[in-house]
């Protein structure tokens, strides 16, 4: 019982040590309409390059182009890669271009060896745009009239080189309630954002490649997307480069400004989460089950020991009494991300242990995919990372 004993109050220390963390974070995690645009940069009006890498998105496109062109930041074009789709992305598009000039149909090269689609996409973007800023967003936002020059003014007003902006996440099938709310649960929790805004290491860094903002010529220096051509989650790694290149880089929250329905069913889910799981670790199998057995400690276990001890075990006082103020903590987190984020308080509650066993499962779906599987698939692409030295596609179509 006195080892026992220990791990409680270790668990419990730990989630305090969180909930800090989770308060200084909310605090930094500053609403990107925050923000007012200097005088200077309002009479000058430099020219924003709106880029938007597409594959298969006919049925986003267009709602995301049209949030674009209705922007209050007037000097903008918008310039959309079709990454070979087998829909009417392009098509869609292209009437757009037709009726307003500022949007440009770029058709995607065929995927280069050696590069996955996705910063392959954003670097035939970036070479055909002509902005002294350059937009990457995903064609499955939406934007409303601001989030363009809201954008611009915190890269501005906080001196800053290149910026990513988190969308508000739309969630209405029980498994994106269950597992996308995690993506806001992970940046508040777990990163550490004083350090992400005054250090210079790169591990401290990340980002969300749905909404990213560079100044041009720190795109350029950095090497742009080729220098993450590799990269499963090039977002978080670009977003690196910029640090470990020495220039200024900072998250905003941008719930008033970008919305984003991630995935729309189970399938999307998991083949979603499974993609990015596991590089977030760097493929590392020894990383990554140190930091689900600490995450099942933390956030799982809890609400399964609470009623052993209440209804089996007849534990003493003082072990309940700290299961209780570890699921105290770990409610009052949940509840204070729902209230923010507007998701549903009941989801807080109680999917919250459903939702965590479900994410180790996929967590564990991640390795098996990656390692024994098919490998990474998205986007009608499969990619071998057994060795992502040497990164090979497998599969470039969709079924």
């Amino acid at each position: 019982m006195d080892l026992f004993l220990s791990y409680q109050y270790f668990v419990t220390t730990a989630l305090l040590v969180v909930l800090i963390n989770f308060i200084i974070n909310s605090i930094l995690f500053k609403n990107a309409a925050n923000f007012l645009l200097p005088d200077s940069i309002k009479r000058k009006n430099p020219l924003a390059s709106i880029l938007i890498p597409a594959r298969n998105e006919e049925k986003n496109i267009n709602r995301c182009v049209r949030s674009l062109l209705k922007q209050d930041y007037f000097n903008i074009e918008i310039l959309v890669l079709d990454d070979n789709s087998s829909d009417g992305t392009g098509q869609v598009v292209k009437q757009i271009s037709e009726k307003d000039s500022r949007v440009k149909l770029i058709t995607g090269k065929p995927l280069k060896n050696g590069w996955l689609g996705k910063s392959y996409a954003c670097h035939q973007l970036a070479k055909r745009a002509n902005g002294a800023y350059f937009v990457f967003t995903d064609a499955d936002t939406l934007h409303s009239r601001k989030s363009i020059s809201n954008a611009i003014n915190c890269l501005t007003v906080n001196n800053l080189d290149a910026l990513s902006i988190y969308p508000m996440q739309i969630m209405v099938t029980l498994h994106e309630r269950m597992i996308v709310s995690f993506v806001n649960f992970a940046v508040l929790n777990f990163l550490a954002l004083i350090l992400l805004k005054k250090s210079k290491n790169p591990l401290f860094c990340t980002g969300m490649g749905q909404f990213m903002l560079f100044k041009r010529e720190i795109y350029e220096k950095i090497g742009g997307h080729e220098s993450v051509k590799k990269e499963i989650l090039e977002d978080v790694h670009i977003s690196k480069q910029v640090k470990r290149c020495g220039y200024k880089f900072m998250i905003f929250d941008g719930s008033r400004d970008v919305y984003c329905r991630m995935y729309k069913n189970f399938s999307e889910v998991v083949s979603g989460f499974s993609k990015f799981i596991f590089a977030t670790f760097n493929y590392n199998i020894f990383v990554q089950s140190i930091v689900t057995s600490l995450v099942s400690a933390l956030f799982l276990f809890p609400f399964i020991l609470f009623p052993l001890g209440v209804l089996i075990f007849a534990w003493p006082k003082i072990v309940m009494n700290l299961i209780i103020v570890q699921i105290s903590i770990i409610l009052i987190i949940k509840i204070i991300l729902a209230l923010r984020f507007k998701s549903r308080i009941l989801d807080a509650v109680v999917l919250h242990p459903f939702s965590i066993l479900y994410l180790i499962l996929i967590s564990i779906n991640s390795v098996f995919q990656a390692k024994l599987g098919r490998g990474v698939y998205w986007k009608g692409r499969t990619y071998d990372i057994k060795d992502k030295d040497d990164l090979k596609i497998i599969n470039n179509s969709y079924k």
